[in-house]
C-alpha cells in the first residue's frame, strides 16, 4: 500500500487542517477519554496509536501516563506536522513516525509494544485494508498485549443511521458500510486477537462510535 492512498483525515469534505474544530462534533473528548481508560497506560508501556492525525489520543495518553512511551504513526505528513506542535506546545514527549498502519513492524519492531490502538481509522479503508492494519497491529504486539480500537461500528438506530451518512459522504459508502454493519468484531477476531468486546458506544450528530478491546494471546 502506498503512502498516496490513505483517505486525509476529513475525506473529500476539507482541508485537514479543520480537522480538530471538525472533529469535535463527534463527542471526542468523551470516546477519547473511554479509550485511554481500556488502554489504561502505565509506566514503561510501549503504545502504539496507529492514524494518530492530529495527535489527540496520543497527547492524551501522554497526558494520563507520562512514563509510558507513545509511538503515534500516520501516513499524512501533514496531520503530523499539526502533532508535532500540538505536543511542542505541551511540552510532551512522542516519537511521531510517518508511515501506513500495515507496516507497523517495520516501523516499530515485532513483539515490543504492551497495546496498540487506533480512533476512527477503520472506517475509511478499504476492507483488505482494514485486515492489513489489523494484522499489523497483532504483529507489534507482544504476546499478551492489548488492542483498543475506538471507531465508527454498528449503527443501531435509524437516528445513528441517518447521522452516520455525513461520515459516509466524506469517506465513501464501499469503505464505511462494513463498519456500519458491525464487521469490526469479526475483523479483529480474524486477524488473531482473543477475548474481542464492544466496551463502549457513543452516540453522536455523525452515528455512533463503539470502543472495542481485545488481546493478543
Amino acid at each position: 500500500m502506498s503512502e498516496q492512498s490513505f483517505t486525509p483525515a476529513l475525506g473529500r469534505f476539507a482541508s485537514t487542517r479543520f480537522y480538530d474544530p471538525v472533529v469535535v462534533l463527534t463527542r471526542e473528548r468523551l470516546w477519547r477519554a473511554l479509550a485511554v481508560m481500556h488502554v489504561a497506560p502505565r509506566p514503561d508501556d510501549v503504545i502504539v496509536d496507529v492514524g494518530c492525525g492530529t495527535g489527540s489520543t496520543a497527547l492524551l495518553l501522554h497526558r494520563t501516563e507520562p512514563r509510558a512511551r507513545v509511538v503515534a504513526v500516520d501516513p499524512d505528513r501533514s496531520v503530523l506536522e499539526i502533532a508535532r506542535r500540538k505536543a511542542a506546545a505541551a511540552g510532551a514527549t512522542v516519537r511521531w513516525e510517518a508511515g501506513m498502519g500495515d507496516a507497523l513492524p517495520e516501523i516499530v519492531g515485532t513483539g515490543v509494544a504492551d497495546t496498540a490502538m487506533s480512533s476512527l481509522v477503520l472506517h475509511q479503508c478499504p476492507m483488505g485494508t482494514k485486515q492489513a492494519i489489523l494484522a499489523s497491529m497483532h504483529a507489534v504486539l507482544r504476546p499478551g498485549g492489548k488492542l483498543v480500537i475506538a471507531d465508527y461500528g454498528l449503527q443501531r438506530t435509524r437516528l445513528m443511521r441517518l447521522g452516520f451518512r455525513l461520515v459516509q459522504a466524506a469517506d465513501g459508502v464501499e469503505d464505511t458500510r462494513p463498519n456500519a454493519e458491525g464487521v469490526v468484531p469479526e475483523l479483529m477476531a480474524g486477524a488473531g486477537f482473543g477475548d474481542v468486546r464492544e466496551a463502549e458506544v457513543v452516540s453522536t450528530l455523525t452515528g455512533s462510535i463503539s470502543v472495542y478491546v481485545a488481546c493478543r494471546g
